[in-house]
């Protein structure tokens, strides 16, 4: 299983960037689909999360009302649309999938799958 994302890149603060992550390899029964995110010293953290079944998203507080992630069952691909964005919110981004579970998962540790991440810069 690999997932690759795209659409990072260099937006001016107040701006949006939608990044995709897709799925692609062996078909995996996924129960969720996650968001990350990396700034330069600091731990991955949590940014959203998708119940793959039921379509049910949760964020992080630091992104509530301006990230909203969603996916596209048919073409095994999720999104993280982000508005909004501010310096902050610069960091590397990661989306990641998890096979099996109950809860919202939010911990690093809790996905089984990675992507090789996007940079995201947002400058002021």
């Amino acid at each position: 299983v690999q997932l690759v994302e795209s659409g990072g890149g260099l937006v001016q603060a107040g701006g949006s960037l939608r990044l995709s992550c897709a799925a692609s390899g062996r078909t995996f029964s996924r129960y969720a689909m996650g968001w990350f995110r990396q700034a330069p010293g600091k731990e991955r953290e949590w940014v959203a999360a998708i119940i793959w079944s039921s379509g049910t998203t949760y964020s992080a507080d630091s992104v509530e009302g301006r990230f909203t992630i969603s996916k596209d069952t048919a073409k095994n691909t999720v999104y993280l649309q982000m508005n909004s964005l501010k310096p902050e919110d610069t960091a590397v981004y990661y989306c990641a999938g998890k096979t099996r579970g109950v809860g919202v998962p939010t911990r690093v540790r809790d996905y089984e799958y990675w992507g090789q991440g996007t940079q995201v810069t947002v400058s002021s």
